[in-house]
């Protein structure tokens, strides 16, 4: 057996391995997805009914006027952190998750046997599939929220503004 042959086999068995842990890293990003939009919906509910809660900047600069702008921004960033790394690394898993099943779907095709390389080619676009809505999703409740700490900053710069002219 030749060396290049033992290294190729090595690294397709390696790759082998990470097919499950993948699987289930994009089954668990794809249901993060829809927690993060339930709880952005229910957050943009209590905005509009002009329900402060533990997630609004101005909300946690009430409870402690003291803060600065860069403590507040750090806050915000920390508040998007989870739904930003979902909305990047999905997308890298999903195409991860399509390219390992496609060595046994190439390799069964050369077989002869389309079954097998019918059941390989599905996990692969249905993985790809979930980690690009699970990414899309996030996408959107990233940026609507970046909006709205954004507009809780100018806000609170107002309040300031307002304390300090007041005697």
């Amino acid at each position: 057996m030749s060396l290049q042959l033992v290294v190729e086999t090595a690294l397709y068995k390696a790759s082998q391995l990470f097919m499950l842990p993948i699987l289930l890293a994009v089954i668990v990003l794809f249901v993060y997805a829809f927690y993060a939009v339930g709880v952005f919906i229910w957050q943009r509910r209590q905005r509009q009914q002009g329900m402060r809660g533990a997630f609004d900047l101005l909300y946690s600069w009430q409870n402690n006027p003291a803060m600065t702008d860069t403590e507040l921004e750090t806050q915000a960033f920390k508040r998007l952190e989870a739904p930003r790394i979902v909305t990047r690394v999905t997308p890298m898993l999903g195409l991860v998750a399509t390219m390992i099943p496609m060595g046994p779907a190439l390799k069964s095709l050369s077989g002869g046997d389309l079954s097998q390389a019918s059941d390989n080619l599905t996990v692969a676009f249905s993985a790809v599939i979930l980690s690009l809505i699970a990414a899309s999703l996030t996408y959107w409740v990233v940026n609507v929220r970046r909006r709205w700490y954004a507009e809780e900053m100018v806000e609170i710069e107002q309040l300031r503004q307002k304390q300090e002219l007041q005697p």
